[in-house]
């Protein structure tokens, strides 16, 4: 407990560690005061405040001792002052070198490296906050996920993750949950927090050109994933969804398959249109003859998980028409998980009564049962290849040079695992 007599006074931060009857007073700026007024300063020093040994006795500071049993500062605590003072150098040299300021170039490298390793050895660590007031840069990159729990965010996000890891930037993570609003408010927030560059993961309920035109107006280095804006300065990364549905169409055919049902992506994604597209040329080319009553589509808005239940539902739309079909290629992934269930719940055997193809390869995808055929994006490549975008132009913004907008289509890939199969001659 703190004596009410004791003539010495802490002013300003200090953190105190109460062991029986003394106190270990660690602060980075604090003023001792002693019964003579005259007035002394210690910066991030460690002294103990000793007992007292008889009654009206002035508390006593003495330092702490040192070595490798002393009790060690908590590293915030260390400053430039404490590794100017240890090193012998002065506050302003070891700045430039700490801080690898271009001025470090005149410095000897004996004096650098011993500077380094004094830091090392007090395990200083540099206020980044400060640093950012000072540079007027984060080194922080916003992100912004439509709906984090699908698992097609969730292998982007991990290249995003890694790149940015290797990068020393700091990764801002929101979730707008398919909620324009949600979207919008999070992007305000991001560009109060002067972050140096958007990546959004983003579909095209959640964007328009007018939020778009925003980050354009003011200038964010900004890249989309998954969603191509080439009206707008703004890059951008997507899969090759015409070939890639091109891809899978024509898997199915060559396995004999000509009874094919399609159920189709909401008409409101630009994913939707470009799929179809692929089916379209791939039928055009090759002679198949697309029937209306076989093709059905996913409800507008768009809920990834609730891709599952959209694709059981609709199976079972078809069934109920009648058309006999020995195939059915689905929108993505997640619909064709539910293919498969409604199919198993109308005791038709996938793929002995009917093959199935989705698209993306999701990370459930090879453990379903059965192993379900995809056409893969690589959608870890996609989240590297945006921050390497990303990098280029935040450092184009740095150094007030042009940037001139890229889009990048990624080609995708056909997996073959064991929902398809060649088609029993009659």
């Amino acid at each position: 407990m703190w004596d009410r007599g004791a003539d010495v006074a802490f002013l300003g931060s200090a953190a105190c560690l109460l062991q029986a009857d003394s106190c270990l007073v660690a602060a980075e700026s604090w003023r001792a005061l002693p019964t003579s007024g005259r007035r002394r300063r210690w910066t991030g020093s460690r002294f103990r405040l000793a007992p007292l040994k008889s009654p009206g006795q002035s508390h006593m500071l003495t330092p702490l001792p040192s070595g490798p049993n002393a009790s060690r500062v908590p590293d915030f605590m260390v400053t430039i002052r404490d590794v100017a003072k240890t090193s012998g150098f002065s506050i302003t040299t070891v700045s430039i070198v700490l801080n690898d300021a271009p001025l470090a170039r005149y410095i000897p490298l004996e004096t650098k490296n011993h500077i380094k390793k004094v830091a090392k050895k007090l395990r200083y660590r540099p206020n980044v906050f400060a640093r950012s007031l000072r540079s007027k840069r984060s080194n922080t990159v916003g992100v912004i996920v439509f709906d984090i729990t699908d698992p097609y965010c969730t292998h982007i996000l991990r290249g995003i993750e890694k790149s940015l890891y290797q990068s020393s930037y700091i990764p801002i993570l929101t979730d707008a949950q398919n909620d324009r609003t949600r979207f919008e408010r999070y992007l305000e927030m991001l560009l109060d927090r002067r972050v140096e560059g958007l990546i959004a993961l983003a579909n095209s309920l959640l964007l328009d050109l007018d939020i778009l035109a925003v980050l354009e107006k003011r200038r964010v280095p900004t890249v989309l994933i998954g969603r191509e804006m080439k009206p707008l300065a703004m890059s951008s990364v997507i899969v090759d969804n015409v070939a890639g549905a091109r891809a899978a169409l024509e898997h199915l055919f060559t396995l004999g398959h000509r009874q094919i049902a399609f159920i189709r992506g909401p008409k409101m994604l630009a994913d939707s249109r470009e799929r179809w597209k692929g089916v379209r040329t791939f039928a055009h080319d090759s002679g198949l003859a697309l029937d209306p009553k076989m093709i059905v589509d996913l409800a507008d808005p768009y809920d990834p998980p609730a891709g599952i239940e959209g694709g059981y539902q609709l199976t079972q739309e078809l069934l109920r028409r009648k058309r006999p079909f020995t195939a059915i290629m689905a929108f993505d992934d997640m619909t064709a998980f539910g293919v498969i269930r409604a199919l198993t719940k109308s005791r038709l055997k996938v793929p002995e009564d009917c093959s199935v193809i989705g698209f993306d390869d999701v990370w459930p995808a090879a453990f379903y049962t059965p192993p379900l055929t995809t056409v893969r994006q690589p959608m870890e490549t996609m989240g590297a290849i945006g921050v390497g975008i990303l990098l280029d132009a935040i450092h184009a913004s740095l150094q007030k040079q042009a940037f001139t907008p890229l889009h990048r289509k990624v080609a995708p890939e056909l997996l073959v695992r064991e929902s398809t199969k060649a088609l029993s001659p009659p």
